[in-house]
């Protein structure tokens, strides 16, 4: 069995969904001790956004490919298969400017592939990956819950859900800890709330 780590923040040891998914992982470790551990830290190296030329490559000849694209289709691929073969994933989202990182949103460019993680069927898209768990830790520094006057704001969470329900995977498990930023109660309150759900994940 394998477990695909995913890191997203900027912000290295300072970030809290990186403890967060940190903790999801030790959490799942401890009770599956012969896991596979992939860890892909997007902060420290990102995959680099989809460009036209590797868009065009994908549908042409190898030996027509230069080098750097070459390069980036096949940074694509070894994604795509790290994806493919977790069994759990798990990912760390930081929540910058109402959405996730960039950083994140170049993997998941890489990662929903026609013929590959969706299909399409009577002209309706088919997931083709329902069966992974995924765990989403999400750290934000607002408060963007349900009922929130900033809920409608929300587009880190809400966009993952839609992606992962895209490719199949329509049930995701959720860490929140939010309010962050707030004031020093409010974090500890969140940390707390946070660190109690991970500890009651089923493993």
């Amino acid at each position: 069995m394998t477990i695909l780590h995913i890191d997203s923040s900027i912000l290295g040891d300072h970030s809290v969904s990186r403890k967060l998914s940190a903790g999801i992982v030790a959490r799942l470790r401890a009770a599956r001790p012969g896991e596979r551990i992939v860890h892909r830290d997007l902060g420290a190296a990102p995959v680099p956004h989809l460009s036209g030329a590797t868009l065009a490559a994908a549908r042409s000849p190898a030996a027509e490919h230069a080098p750097e694209v070459a390069a980036d289709l096949a940074l694509g691929g070894e994604v795509l298969q790290e994806f493919l073969e977790a069994d759990t994933v798990v990912i760390g989202v930081a929540f910058y400017n109402f959405s996730i990182s960039s950083q994140l949103k170049a993997w998941i460019d890489r990662i929903l592939v026609a013929g590959q993680t969706f299909r399409y069927a009577d002209g309706r898209p088919v997931g083709l990956v329902g069966g992974k768990r995924v765990i989403l830790a999400v750290a934000r520094g607002g408060v963007y819950g349900a009922g929130a006057p900033a809920a409608a704001f929300e587009h880190g969470e809400s966009y993952l859900r839609a992606a992962l329900g895209f490719i199949g995977i329509t049930e995701p498990e959720v860490v929140v800890a939010e309010g962050l930023a707030v004031g020093a109660e409010q974090r500890a309150a969140a940390m707390d709330a946070a660190e109690q759900r991970i500890a009651a994940l089923a493993a």
